[in-house]
């Protein structure tokens, strides 16, 4: 016998959180996305998607020559960590977010392997527009031990709420 459709699913409300539109979201409102312990296997990860093949990234005696106490993360595998897919707010804009517009970062301190990374994203400022809106969010990356190693932005474009 043949499994029959239940009429009361509808894959299309099975979600994870609520849908937002722009005019839902506050300046200061904080999405934490988990964090992670940088090891080995990043690297090598990071090392076949990118091409980079730098010893700093890649060669521990190379950097432990150069001060570093093992290797030195690329700073495009630590902007990585702040993805906003790891956390909540892609789920919530499913259905109103347009376009991720740019992003900028700048690297404040080392990451080696065996470093934790904590990254969150703030609402830093809404800019609405006629039927859209642009969010942006700034991004940060704290270690163990409290140091910031990366502040940025995401900005992403929103539609605001349908009229029905």
């Amino acid at each position: 016998m043949a499994a029959q459709p239940d009429p009361e699913f509808d894959p299309r409300h099975h979600r994870t959180t609520r849908q937002r539109w722009f005019e839902d979201f506050e300046t200061g409102e904080r999405f934490v996305l988990p964090s992670r312990t940088v090891t080995e296997a990043h690297f090598s990860a990071f090392q076949a998607l990118s091409g980079d093949n730098h010893p700093i990234h890649y060669d521990t005696p190379y950097c432990q020559a150069h001060g570093h106490s093992g290797m030195l993360a690329h700073g495009l595998q630590v902007l990585c960590f702040t993805a906003a897919g790891a956390g909540l707010f892609p789920h919530q804009v499913s259905e109103s977010l347009i376009a991720f517009l740019d992003q900028s970062s700048r690297f404040l301190a080392p990451v080696h392997s065996g470093d934790t990374l904590y990254p969150q994203l703030v609402i830093a400022d809404l800019q609405a527009q006629r039927t859209t809106g642009v969010l942006t969010m700034r991004t940060t990356i704290h270690n163990q031990n409290r140091v910031c190693v990366l502040d940025g932005e995401h900005r992403y474009l929103l539609r605001m709420r349908p009229i029905v």
